[in-house]
């Protein structure tokens, strides 16, 4: 296993973090997994023999629950792990029981520390943006939690570009605890973060970790052009999370990910997580499995090394035309770009 730091920070996380989404299964996260206790302390089991340091949660996962099941299935080894969770979903029926408020966000580590059996938190995220509470009150309790002791590190997830930069400059002016990562949705199947948010990770030395990155399992091998998915599949019907705009380039993109899996003998999965982890901009990916046999094939992804070749072919069939501002960019702009902007620009100058 590979540890890489995360961000500016000197935290160092190993490049697969398990996900805890589906301990616990009730409400709408049953639709995810219901993981007991026993099959969770078998999987937390299984990635700490793999090197996996960093284990990801959330207050709204299952209404708490898969708080509670991660802090009883690591109690007496929370030393020799790195414990993240968030906070900002809608968590009660109270007009205060979601948002970024100082109010709701202290609140909410607090319960969060009962649940996971812990003293502190060393990643603390805000789940997602809140348009309506100041930034100064959001950034100052975040910072009050870190001086407290009860958080480590902070960091954010599914803003969009401007949100997230706007959150650092305040921390910058205020002196405040500046956010060390973002979690984002970043997949062969989904490429958006590649237009601002991966730059933006480059610019401010920011760590990423990638959320769902099978795309809820889009990116499994299961789903294939002419062939009906396995009974229990959640995709590509009623379930949208991610959206899929373009199922014709879905299913070549698979395709290739099968042949290339083939390659080395290895799942269409595997491919996909070893492309992520050669991405530039990303630490660690977040990966969440029903079954013992998905989350052993999924961890042995951190041995996986694609060649040039293979990665070529990957970017090529998922590529996706350059919106505006970045066309321009390109055709005008190529005499002055950063390192960020050539994290995107670049397959698109000429020569």
């Amino acid at each position: 296993m590979e540890y890489r730091r995360l961000g500016r920070s000197g935290l160092r996380v190993s490049t697969i973090t398990m996900g805890t989404m589906t301990f616990g299964g009730q409400g709408g996260f049953a639709a995810v997994g219901n993981t007991d206790v026993a099959q969770a302390r078998r999987q937390v089991d299984l990635a700490l023999d793999a090197g996996v340091n960093l284990f990801d949660t959330a207050d709204v996962y299952s209404d708490g629950l898969s708080e509670e099941i991660t802090g009883e299935v690591l109690e007496g080894r929370r030393d020799d792990v790195l414990l993240a969770t968030k906070a900002r979903m809608v968590v009660g029926s109270g007009p205060n029981d979601g948002g970024a408020s100082r109010y709701h966000l202290v609140r909410s580590a607090e319960r969060s520390l009962k649940r996971l059996r812990t003293e502190h938190i060393d990643l603390y995220q805000i789940h997602e943006w809140d348009g309506q509470t100041p930034l100064e009150e959001t950034l100052e309790a975040l910072d009050t939690l870190v001086r407290s002791g009860k958080v480590r590190y902070v960091g954010v997830s599914n803003y969009a570009g401007w949100q997230l930069m706007k959150a650092l400059a305040v921390s910058d002016a205020h002196g405040y605890q500046r956010y060390v990562s973002q979690q984002i949705h970043y997949t062969l199947q989904s490429r958006d973060a590649e237009d601002e948010l991966i730059p933006l990770t480059l610019d401010q030395d920011l760590g990423v970790l990638v959320w769902s990155p099978l795309a809820g399992g889009l990116l499994s091998g299961k789903y294939r052009r002419d062939v009906t998915a396995p009974a229990g599949s959640r995709h590509l019907g009623e379930w949208s999370e991610p959206p899929v705009h373009d199922e014709g380039k879905l299913y070549d993109t698979v395709d290739v990910l099968v042949e290339v899996g083939a390659a080395h003998g290895v799942s269409a999965a595997q491919v996909a997580l070893a492309w992520l982890l050669g991405r530039v901009g990303v630490t660690s990916v977040v990966i969440g499995a029903r079954t013992e046999d998905q989350l052993v094939d999924n961890l042995a992804a951190a041995d996986l090394v694609l060649t040039d070749e293979e990665r070529a072919r990957l970017d090529v069939v998922s590529a996706v035309p350059l919106r505006y501002p970045h066309w321009h960019q390109a055709a005008t702009a190529a005499d002055r770009l950063s390192p960020a902007d050539l994290s995107l620009l670049a397959p698109h100058l000429p020569g």
